[in-house]
């Protein structure tokens, strides 16, 4: 029987390498239908601030699997992504990007055999989109990470590196600064790492993950990491190979797969007809895969890679004098089709378990306790004169002004040197020794009192979680 899919043609040159990639997916003998839907600016354009209009999420609730063209999204301003919405909406939480050396395709890296996977987190992180401004001038984004979204992102890692018979997993993060958000996908990394024996499984810190993808990429095969870095590294990575117009991912769910380029839309090249359509092509080749409709994407893949070997090449890659036309690229990969490159074999691909995904809730501590509050306060004082006011607004409490700091560096008591200060300071007040916990009732008298003479933007409780604390120090905190 066929499977129906769900196509979102997309935006600038989105129906172009759409068309490209259906026409070659029909021509493979792949049992495939789709229904076509839409999103991205159109839908903007109509007033819809999500870029996702409902019948659009029916269709993907019915059919599971979407391929997608690039979704034009506000830079700076206004509406979210709609591809970010349609991530998260669906919670496909884990997007998986995979880069390969191509024949015909010249780089600084050719012959070098790079063949690696990014596999990124991708709901959390500071792409959970929560942003304030703290003061008129300040603003701030969040980084939430999950005990859970940690979990599942490593066990996705690990099961796609032996759907792959890939032996090797890379952990990038950035732990060293980020303690507890970035430091938590390290110790579930290492946790679960010993349940796959037969992976070599290490640690790297995010930026000379970087340096070393730049020097020896071809010493990587899988890197897991959080959403922020993975997203720079896989454009890092795609580079290396010959662009966004060889890049494809798919973002994966428990339930729900969304299969797209990585490139953008690219809307001065819109209607040209010379657009590079191998990117959606590849994300077509990997929803079939994640189909089970194997031959025909090793068939697709080995059409591309003849295609390359022949010389027949896209203006990305030869500049426009030589350049094929997209419609004349896709012409080509068809009457390709049947047959291999013995040089760039395809390799024996599995289905990815996803069966040992968490589904339990996050841990609860034995013992917690609250012995503090973080009051994060919006001030044009001096650090010395904001100081003794807070100091003398929570006399009578059983609370002490600990210290104040600027963009996370301590600035009273003063540390003795000169620091240029933005106007959103934290105050990080915390119980005396008599209270064993401090009260919620004390909290709002906290607030209360700061509130009359200042403005405070948000609060934080600084909590115990069985002994350990659950806040970080500020730089030069003792």
């Amino acid at each position: 029987m066929s499977k129906l899919i769900t196509v979102i043609p997309g935006d600038g040159v989105g129906p172009e390498v759409m068309d490209a990639t259906l026409a070659i997916i029909q021509a493979s003998g792949a049992k495939i239908e789709w229904e076509t839907c839409h999103a991205g600016a159109s839908i903007f354009k109509q007033g819809l601030p999500t870029g996702v209009p409902q019948s659009t999420l029916d269709s993907i609730n019915k059919t599971r699997v979407v391929l997608k063209g690039p979704l034009e999204t506000p830079i700076g301003y206004g509406e979210k992504s709609a591809n970010v919405t349609l991530r998260k909406l669906f919670e496909t939480y884990g997007n998986i990007r995979p880069v390969r050396e191509l024949p015909g395709v010249t780089t600084p890296y050719t012959g070098r055999g790079i063949d690696l996977v990014v596999v990124r987190e991708n709901v959390e992180d500071l792409y959970a989109g929560i942003e304030h401004l703290q003061t008129p001038s300040v603003a701030q984004c969040l980084k939430v990470i999950s005990e859970k979204g940690c979990e599942k992102i490593v066990r996705l890692g690990f099961e796609f590196a032996r759907s792959q018979g890939r032996k090797r997993v890379h952990c990038a993060s950035k732990s060293n600064i980020m303690k507890m958000t970035e430091g938590l996908l390290k110790r579930t990394f290492e946790t679960i790492a010993s349940e796959y024996p037969d992976i070599e499984s290490a640690h790297i810190i995010v930026d000379n993950c970087a340096h070393q993808l730049v020097k020896k990429p071809e010493q990587f095969d899988v890197i897991i990491t959080t959403n922020m870095n993975g997203d720079i590294l896989s454009d890092l990575t795609s580079a290396l190979i010959g662009g966004l117009g060889f890049a494809p991912s798919a973002n994966l769910g428990q339930n729900i797969a969304i299969f797209e380029a990585v490139h953008g839309s690219a809307p001065k090249y819109t209607g040209q007809n010379s657009i590079n359509p191998t990117a959606l092509i590849f994300s077509g080749v990997m929803m079939l895969r994640h189909l089970g409709e194997f031959a025909a994407a090793n068939a697709i893949e080995q059409a591309v890679i003849v295609t390359l070997e022949s010389g027949v090449l896209t203006r990305d890659v030869v500049g426009d004098a030589k350049a094929t036309s997209t419609t004349d690229f896709t012409q080509a990969i068809i009457r390709n089709l049947g047959k291999t490159s013995p040089q760039y074999p395809s390799r024996d691909y599995k289905a990815i378990s996803l069966s040992k995904v968490t589904t339990k809730p996050a841990s609860t501590p034995a013992k917690r306790s609250v012995i503090g509050v973080d009051v994060f306060v919006e001030s044009e004082l001096s650090p010395e004169a904001l100081g003794k006011a807070l100091e003398g607004t929570l006399q009578g409490l059983d609370v002490v002004l600990k210290l104040i700091d600027n963009r996370g560096t301590k600035v009273y008591p003063s540390p003795g040197t000169q620091l240029d200060c933005v106007n959103a300071f934290r105050a990080r007040i915390f119980k005396t020794e008599s209270e064993s916990n401090l009260s919620d009732a004390v909290i709002l008298e906290i607030l209360t009192r700061i509130g009359r003479e200042h403005r405070w933007c948000h609060v934080e409780k600084l909590q115990d979680f069985d002994g350990k604390l659950s806040f970080t120090k500020a730089q030069g905190e003792d």
